[in-house]
């Protein structure tokens, strides 16, 4: 009975941080449909911005300067790298500020 009781507990506190963090939520207009669409997009435009303008800078060098060396796909590679390191960052940035504020609403 002890165990069922304690489990009881647990399951009312986990209920009760759920309600909490559904009605900061609600309070909150920042998290919308439109902004998760907007991370997504930001994202996209992280990683395919800096590909599409080393591909670019590759391409205009093979122009000028031909080589036996493939610059486009050198800064190809490189403009991925970036764009996924760029994209990386703007996502851990906001993970951090969800859990930040997930910090401060759980002390209520």
């Amino acid at each position: 009975m002890a165990a069922q009781k304690k489990y009881n507990e647990e399951f009312q506190q986990e209920v009760i941080r759920k309600e909490r963090r559904k009605l900061r939520a609600r309070k909150s207009d920042k998290f919308t449909a439109w902004f998760g669409l907007g991370s997504f997009g930001l994202i996209g435009w992280s990683v395919a911005l800096p590909t599409v303008l080393f591909t670019a800078l590759g391409v205009w060098i093979d122009g000028r300067w031909p080589s036996r060396y493939s610059w486009t796909l050198m800064f190809l590679v490189i403009g991925v790298c970036l764009g996924c390191y760029n994209g990386w960052f703007w996502m851990n940035r906001e993970r951090k500020i969800i859990e930040k504020e997930r910090e401060e609403g759980s002390d209520e």
